[in-house]
């Protein structure tokens, strides 16, 4: 019983004494260090994901965005196929009903594509009468067009 006692007074005096608290205050600490390096690795992992999954948007946008291009060319194809579909309709009409109608149509650009599309001389005798008015905003809307082709052909040299 006597040496109960002795260990009880040691233990107690070991748990009071600097050393047995550092001891103590050591291992909570490193088990703390074990848990921040597990989310630490965690965290780490959920970023290489975020990673990945961005990288995966950014090529899915890029993609999307060559789809969008060749949507806008097919578009671009198909305004220009209606144009000069329009332009051999005008052309076969009598120029004078011709040239009504184009006064009627009420977006100048539509206009001057068409003229842009006709035969010169079937597009000058049309023009004859064509209200002057609409001349004008169609002659505007002609040097724009040209301007753009010009433009177009030149950036393509460079290209070269």
């Amino acid at each position: 019983m006597r040496g109960l006692l002795i260990l009880l007074v040691l233990a107690e005096a070991l748990a009071g004494s600097p050393g047995f608290s550092q001891k103590a205050e050591l291992s909570e600490i490193k088990r703390e260090i074990r848990k921040l390096e597990k989310l630490k690795e965690e965290v780490e992992k959920l970023i290489e994901e975020k990673r990945k999954l961005l990288a995966e948007i950014e090529r899915q946008k890029k993609e999307l965005e060559k789809e969008k291009q060749e949507i806008k060319k097919i578009i671009e194809s198909a305004k220009a196929e209606r144009y000069k579909k329009l332009a051999r309709i005008f052309e076969k009409m009598d120029p004078e009903l011709a040239g009504q109608k184009i006064s009627s149509i009420t977006n100048p650009k539509d206009s001057a594509f068409i003229i842009y599309n006709m035969k010169e001389r079937k597009a000058g005798e049309v023009l004859n009468y064509v209200d002057p008015q609409v001349v004008n905003l169609i002659v505007k809307e002609l040097t724009a067009i040209r301007l753009k082709a010009l433009n177009n052909a030149t950036d393509n040299q460079t290209n070269f």
